[in-house]
């Protein structure tokens, strides 16, 4: 999710630096032709982030808002809406893909570039802020636990709907420069179509580099380094508090170990992912600004790995459902239930024949798997999602 174009556009391209600007990052610099590996592999990992990510999301919004409400707790609305932003930004991946295996030509028109371009940015930031939002919430349940019979009120009241609709606003206004910045223009020298930034409007052609300059760097700043750094925080406060816990009974041990293991993998799987592609984009945005004296080899090689890197980070959106089914327990029964596998929820279980006369059928065995969860202690909780 980058600040100006499509998955697989060069870096100078994704900044609204055409090839051909003298001002950009690297403008003395000769940049080595695109791996044509690249024109095939890139649609096709697109396409299967596609899949996954369409499936993958549908069943998280499906099982989160048609599963009782009496039983949804708060990080599972933060959840669906992390589902939705990722759902809003796979749908845009076909015609990414189209784009790059047309060697970057863009035949879809404007509005569909402004758009997608959109949602590419919604995604990242709202994406970022709701696991961000989301770790805040983990590390008070467990930092801040309810008195014992203080009754806890599942589900979304209004007051918790505030930090959703404010994440969302926030996301949607750092997302807006894309979609009133970016267009459809002519690229030489093979006057390609292609769906960039362009600033030249906005700015003159020395001061534009810095504009587009700042531009990145804030979007990496806010739509990555710090909704990192909080959740890092968080999950260093939520870690301590485990310690604590646990540290009073030793058979739990073990228990321990596997909660905070689960933990520290979601926040890297995150970490990993975004990486890349922040670490690769700001390096030729600070050489471009002339902060960084990098040889024109390392920027060559920057400018081929920079859409394998949006790749990654783009994998992110079909992996954060999959986490997120292996590592919860209840919503991977609910989500059985819901897609009517009863087979694999039922399972041996002793007892006596059951009778004419209610007993513990399927609805009764799951919600007393989900009742076991719910009562369990709030550490368990901690294995959602990030």
């Amino acid at each position: 999710m980058e600040y100006a174009a499509g998955p697989g556009d060069e870096p100078y391209d994704y900044y609204g630096d055409g090839e051909g600007n003298e001002s950009g990052p690297g403008a003395q610099c000769e940049w080595p032709a695109d791996w044509e590996v690249s024109f095939s592999l890139l649609p096709v990992l697109y396409m299967l982030v596609f899949v996954l990510g369409l499936s993958g999301n549908g069943l998280v919004i499906f099982t989160v808002w048609r599963g009782p409400r009496a039983k949804r707790r708060a990080a599972d609305t933060y959840i669906g809406h992390l589902a939705l932003a990722d759902l809003a930004f796979v749908v845009t991946l076909p015609l990414w893909a189209a784009y790059t295996a047309l060697r970057f030509h863009w035949p879809f028109g404007s509005a569909l570039c402004k758009l997608s371009s959109y949602l590419v940015l919604l995604n990242m930031f709202a994406s970022a802020f709701c696991l961000a939002c989301l770790s805040f919430e983990r590390y008070l349940a467990v930092a801040r636990p309810l008195p014992r019979g203080r009754p806890v009120r599942p589900g979304a009241s209004p007051a918790s709907l505030l930090p959703l609709a404010g994440l969302w606003l926030l996301a949607g206004l750092l997302a807006l420069p894309a979609l009133l910045l970016r267009d459809t223009q002519l690229s030489p020298p093979d006057n390609l179509t292609v769906c960039d930034l362009d600033l030249s409007g906005l700015a003159g052609p020395r001061a534009e580099r810095y504009w587009l300059g700042a531009l990145s760097l804030a979007t990496s700043a806010l739509g990555f380094a710090l909704p990192l750094l909080l959740m890092t925080l968080c999950y260093c406060g939520i870690g301590a508090a485990v310690s604590r816990h646990f540290a009073q009974l030793r058979k739990e041990q073990a228990k321990r170990r596997r909660l905070l293991r689960v933990i520290v993998t979601l926040v890297v799987v995150f970490a990993l992912c975004w990486l890349p592609f922040h670490l690769l984009k700001s390096l030729y945005v600070l050489s471009g600004l002339g902060l960084l004296d990098l040889p024109c080899a390392f920027l060559g090689l920057v400018v081929l790995l920079h859409p394998y890197a949006t790749c990654l980070a783009y994998v992110n959106s079909c992996l954060n459902p999959f986490l997120y089914a292996f590592f919860d327990l209840r919503f991977r029964a609910r989500a059985l239930l819901l897609l009517g596998l009863r087979r694999a929820l039922r399972g041996p279980r002793p007892g006596p024949e059951p009778g004419p006369g209610p007993g513990p059928g399927l609805a009764g065995s799951v919600s007393s798997t989900l009742s076991g969860q719910t009562q369990k202690s709030e550490i368990h909780s901690l294995a959602t999602k990030v």
